[in-house]
């Protein structure tokens, strides 16, 4: 074989190995922005509901001047979400949410003539709606990083991830369902 064969084979070698690199890195943050976006949205609507909460926090204190426990839960939960910067921060967040939120459920209940108002009816139906969001983009998210997961964690892929320092996404772990029953 003549050397210029060889250098020829090694030239193509090296020129597929840094295709399939390129073509890698690529769909890696193709893949990884996909994630961030996913978890945008979740956070978004987690956002959402936790200013309906304040609102509807708002409609049962004019009734429940008495329950200040639980008003205090409600800014805690409100906050713990602002402050929240990670999938697993924001579900911790998310789970303190629906436990204060089902603490208010509570409380209302006991003010018929509340549950009976136009703005507490909207309100409900608002929180019902983007429980289902948030339940929706959860679900979107999770197979979001698991796709990620799964492309970082195989190989050959993982060489070229461990390379351009690609790691693995954190899933949004929520309470599990019946835990999280909530009454609409």
């Amino acid at each position: 074989m003549n050397l210029t064969i060889v250098l020829w084979i090694v030239v193509g070698v090296l020129a597929l190995i840094l295709l399939w690199l390129w073509g890698m890195y690529n769909a890696l943050i193709i893949s990884r922005n996909k994630v961030k976006t996913d978890y945008a949205d979740i956070d978004v609507q987690i956002k959402r509901r936790a200013s309906l909460l304040e609102n509807l926090a708002t409609l049962v204190r004019e009734y429940a001047k008495h329950e200040k426990g639980t008003f205090e839960e409600v800014a805690k939960a409100r906050s713990a979400i602002q402050s929240a910067s990670s999938p697993k921060q924001t579900a911790t967040a998310d789970n303190f949410l629906t436990s204060t939120l089902r603490s208010l459920f509570a409380v209302s209940e006991a003010y018929p003539k509340l549950v009976a108002s136009e703005n507490y009816k909207q309100v409900t139906q608002q929180l019902e709606q983007t429980e289902n969001a948030v339940a929706a983009y959860r679900e979107t998210y999770n197979q979001t990083v698991l796709d990620y997961n799964t492309t970082v964690q195989t190989f050959p892929n993982l060489l070229a991830a461990r390379l351009f320092g690609f790691t693995e996404e954190e899933l949004f772990d929520a309470l599990p369902a019946d835990e999280v029953d909530i009454k609409l």
